[in-house]
């Protein structure tokens, strides 16, 4: 029987229970994916009563493997997302979709009633996201539903809901709070006036300065239950603990997001305009942090090859990198016409000026990987700070034509494709070995 540290991993696709042993060694990974259901609204959103469930039941399922004796239980989640429970602790509605709209009436509203859009992005260091501000989420709910906002007790970020369906127990952390929620003023080190203004403070738990928080059973005994961790944040801590040198973390996948825990400078607002923000650390440190959605423009952007090629929909695996290719192509106009929204600029037309699938592939890559030396600028504040080394994680790091654009076009800084496998839940596990008796 090997002793373990246990790790809910849920993306918004893919949910994981990992397993490591002491050691911090991967035994052992269970996935699953759920199809999203509708809000009352009829806008997609997490099926939060599947989820649950699965958890629990694979909970259970471990409980009765006599290969693993888990010694600790943690949770890492994507951010901006609530969990509203009731005095029973029963959720009061879904789990919304930070992707739905927030309506302009209730924006504009808000702004009137906190004031200038620039000075709040700034005060909070959340660029002007809609319902990726979480925080606006609760005023929304207030504003537009009360009666469901009434029967709240509780408000929960996604993580601390996991966390509480195991141990029972209630909190709030800097990870979850310091994820673009524009809850929390920066400036201040508080919660911002709104929050306090609207009375959603009396909603959200005590914020805790503890990994750990609480207990639960498993085979009669009690073990220790993280607070759960905003995956971002979680991701940083292995690199953290593997080097004492400053560096850059792009983590790369449906969102590409450039980590830097080494910032010496407040968000400007060129910053901010251009999608920067800041994470924090547990500890509540400030992490600057810039995104691209350039997993998502990959994933329409090879379709569209795939379709006008007449190619599988994975056919860009096949690809290598070729020079020669770089070179046909760095002169012509290019795919992706706009870092925040390319799809509305796009027009079938635009890739008969590419003879083959493989030019078109590589023009693509060269276009993400501009807009993404941008972003990696922007949080590295330009570079100015002694920092040396980006290191590359998740799915893009395993692409020869990104990895040689991004070497090629950032000739001062070592770029490593330092793959930590699972390294979101290896995070959420280094934190809770002070934890197990």
């Amino acid at each position: 029987m090997t002793a373990c540290i246990a790790i809910f991993d849920i993306g918004k696709t893919n949910k994981k229970l990992v397993l490591f042993d002491l050691n911090l060694k991967m035994i052992y990974e269970e996935q699953t994916t759920f199809e999203e259901i509708k809000d009352d609204e009829g806008d997609s959103c997490e099926d939060l009563h599947a989820l649950t469930a699965w958890m629990k039941n694979t909970w259970l399922k471990i409980e009765k493997d006599e290969k693993f004796d888990v010694k600790a239980l943690n949770f890492t989640t994507y951010g901006a997302s609530f969990v509203h429970i009731d005095e029973n602790g029963r959720p009061v509605c879904a789990l919304y979709n930070y992707l739905k709209p927030l309506p302009k009436d209730t924006e504009n509203e808000f702004f009137k009633t906190y004031g200038d859009k620039m000075d709040f992005a700034t005060q909070t260091a959340s660029p002007n996201l809609g319902m990726l501000n979480s925080g606006l989420q609760i005023y929304w709910l207030k504003k537009l539903h009360p009666s469901i906002y009434n029967k709240i007790k509780h408000s929960l970020h996604f993580p601390q809901y996991c966390s509480y369906i195991f141990s029972k127990q209630l909190c709030s952390e800097f990870t979850s709070i310091g994820c673009h929620t524009g809850m929390w003023d920066m400036k201040k080190n508080d919660y911002h006036t709104f929050i306090k203004s609207e009375g959603i403070e009396k909603l959200l738990p005590k914020i805790t300065t503890e990994y750990a928080n609480g207990e639960t059973d498993f085979r009669g005994k009690k073990i220790p239950v993280g607070t759960g961790l905003h995956d971002s944040s979680a991701a940083l801590i292995p690199y953290l603990e593997r080097t004492k040198d400053k560096f850059l973390l792009l983590s790369t996948g449906t969102w590409c997001i450039t980590l830097n825990p080494f910032a010496r400078h407040n968000l400007t607002q060129g910053e901010l305009i251009n999608d920067c923000l800041n994470y924090m650390t547990f500890s509540g440190q400030q992490v600057k942090a810039s995104r691209l959605f350039s997993g998502k423009f990959h994933e329409n952007y090879t379709q569209r090859l795939s379709s006008h090629f007449f190619k599988a929909k994975d056919y860009f695996k096949t690809v290598k990198y070729n020079s020669d290719f770089l070179k046909q192509v760095e002169d012509l106009p290019m795919l992706l016409q706009d870092r925040f929204d390319p799809d509305q600029y796009f027009d079938a037309s635009d890739l008969d000026n590419y003879k083959t699938y493989e030019l078109a592939y590589h023009k693509l890559i060269l276009d993400m990987v501009d807009y993404q030396i941008d972003a990696i600028m922007l949080a590295g504040e330009h570079l100015h700070g002694g920092i040396k080394t980006l290191y590359v994680d998740g799915g893009f790091s395993k692409n020869e034509i990104f990895m040689n654009l991004l070497k090629a076009k950032l000739p001062k800084l070592n770029v490593d494709a330092f793959e930590i496998a699972q390294g979101t839940s290896l995070g959420g596990a280094m934190v809770m070995k002070k934890y197990i008796k």
